[in-house]
């Protein structure tokens, strides 16, 4: 008998405490689910260590993201499913204005209500690979725990509940059919602490002391529409309250039970096998559930392990962790959050930003607060710089659709990419990543990241990257007077400049390399109002 029919047997025949004594958990799945991918990684800080960045991300450097599940039918913006049991609170307000106070009434209500009657995911992808995407992110599930797949794992499911369609399954789709690497968000490692304020009840009014609906069992679903379907696999509340939101599971008295870790990994696992992801991000510090539990290292070294299996024996997988130590940033990609880094990086990173908030804000779109397309692509610029990527989320509606605004903003991302792609597309870092103001001012990362905007960006702020003998210089803005480059003076670049000229436009550049800078005259034409780019050929 192989090895592998053997594992399954024993899974079959042994119990799951007797067996992990005999056989590692890189090998087997103790709940006798999940099994791994064999392959040279395994479940440890040390094995995952050997991981090298794929040169197709590092040539992407722009990806759109969907940060699309049920949160975005009530249109409120982030963390509805726990800000609705909050006593007080807009969300609470809106929840129990539109659905009813949430002890009759709680976010599996929001997710009942939601029908996604007007995604169309082929226009949307579509949309995006205009605007110079090169890699697309589908979100699996998020904290409120309603896998947006066929889930055999988790019943509260969107083919299941609420739009009954296979939310991944159509990304996946209508990426392929645009020929974009496909990437998944995962984050729903953290429903058992997201959730706790479900767990609580008003504390005044009519209301007063009668319990939320986090409490609720499969046997109260009796003549309701959830009928069958047991609320505490989507709530996951029976446990105590933790001692505050320790996102980073630091306290042991905090930490989930085995059962939910190993939920967890099943549920990742299947998607990881139906699914095939070239990408996947995980809200997590590091890996999920870790120091919890080590199912995060398990599923990474799967995922690195299927990578290499459908690829020849090559590893093509990017996978993301944020708050990374030095060590863990050798064994993935560091992802930091609505945030930029001072410096340039020696490996490749990625910021994740939007142009709202993560899930769609009726209000944001009212107060036109959208992030200008000037913004994203500063940003894009600044970040490519120091040898990171982009993700941008555009926040999408309950119905599956984005606001003429975020149309906009989309479309005019693509103009600037029609004319200054080259400038971005399969380039690396410079010997410096910019010159100008913003340089030497400080704006250290906030946790996960939470840094960016307080840098003001001008047309006096440069960004350098090149691409083989062709370096780019790109100034943040239209320039008001001659622009000064030290880093290309005589004593500081001795390599020779043959040629400089505008991406966009026809105009003849005048320059001059000098001892201390390189001068180019002010444009007369501006092909944009964005950022302009020179291309310096050596």
């Amino acid at each position: 008998m192989k090895r592998r029919q053997l594992l399954k047997h024993l899974a079959a025949s042994i119990p799951a405490v007797a067996l992990a004594k005999h056989i590692n958990a890189a090998d087997i799945m103790f709940n006798n689910h999940e099994f791994m991918a064999p392959g040279p990684f395994k479940p440890t800080w040390d094995s995952l260590s050997s991981y090298q960045t794929p040169e197709w991300f590092r040539n992407a450097k722009f990806g759109i993201w969907s940060h699309w599940g049920p949160q975005c039918q009530a249109e409120q913006g982030d963390w509805y499913a726990r800000g609705m049991y909050e006593e007080g609170s807009n969300y609470y307000k809106w929840q129990e204005a539109h659905y009813g106070h949430p002890s009759k009434a709680g976010f599996k209500e929001v997710i009942h209500d939601w029908k996604a009657e007007n995604w169309d995911p082929e226009k949307l992808v579509a949309l995006y690979k205009r605007a110079g995407a090169q890699y697309f992110f589908a979100m699996a599930n998020h904290h409120d725990n309603l896998d947006l797949w066929n889930s055999k794992y988790q019943e509260w499911n969107s083919v299941r509940v609420g739009p009954k369609k296979n939310i991944v399954a159509g990304w996946a789709k209508a990426a392929k059919k645009h020929a974009l690497p496909f990437g998944l968000s995962v984050h729903a490692s953290h429903a058992w602490m997201f959730y706790e304020t479900s767990q609580g009840s008003d504390k005044s009014g009519q209301f007063a002391g009668l319990p939320y609906d986090g409490k609720l069992t499969k046997a109260d679903g009796k003549d309701t529409w959830w009928e069958g379907l047991d609320p505490q696999e989507l709530y996951a509340q029976n446990h105590h309250l933790s001692k505050g939101l320790d996102w980073d599971w630091q306290d042991k008295t905090n930490w989930p039970s085995p059962a939910y870790c190993e939920k967890f990994y099943d549920r990742t696992m299947e998607l990881i096998k139906l699914y095939n992801p070239d990408l996947i991000y995980f809200d997590d510090t590091s890996l999920p559930l870790y120091p919890a539990s080590d199912v995060g290292l398990r599923i990474a070294a799967n995922y690195y392990n299927q990578s290499m299996a459908t690829h020849n024996g090559k590893l093509e997988a990017v996978l993301f962790g944020k708050k990374l130590t030095d060590k863990e940033k050798k064994c993935m990609v560091w992802d930091v959050e609505r945030g930029v880094l001072d410096n340039a990086q020696a490996n490749p990173w990625q910021t994740c930003s939007c142009i709202g908030n993560w899930h769609y804000d009726r209000g944001l779109y009212e107060r036109n607060g959208y992030k200008s397309a000037k913004t994203v692509i500063q940003m894009l610029i600044d970040i490519v710089s120091k040898n990171g990527n982009l993700l941008l989320n555009i926040p999408v509606r309950g119905d599956g659709t984005i606001d003429e605004k975020e149309v906009a903003i989309v479309e005019s991302i693509a103009a600037w990419m029609d004319i200054n792609s080259e400038s971005i597309f399969g380039t690396r870092p410079w010997k410096v990543f910019g010159e100008g103001p913003s340089v030497d001012a400080s704006n250290p990362i906030n946790g996960p990241g939470f840094n960016e905007g307080k840098v003001k960006l001008s047309a006096k702020d440069i960004r350098f990257n090149q691409k083989g003998n062709i370096l780019y210089v790109t100034t943040l803005g239209v320039p008001t007077e001659d622009i000064l480059i030290k880093s290309l003076g005589k004593n500081a670049d001795d390599s020779k400049i043959k040629k400089i000229e505008i991406l966009g436009s026809k105009e003849a550049v005048y320059w001059e390399q000098n001892a201390d800078s390189l001068m180019i005259k002010k444009p007369q034409t501006v092909p944009n109002d964005i950022a302009m780019v020179y291309k310096v050929q050596k």
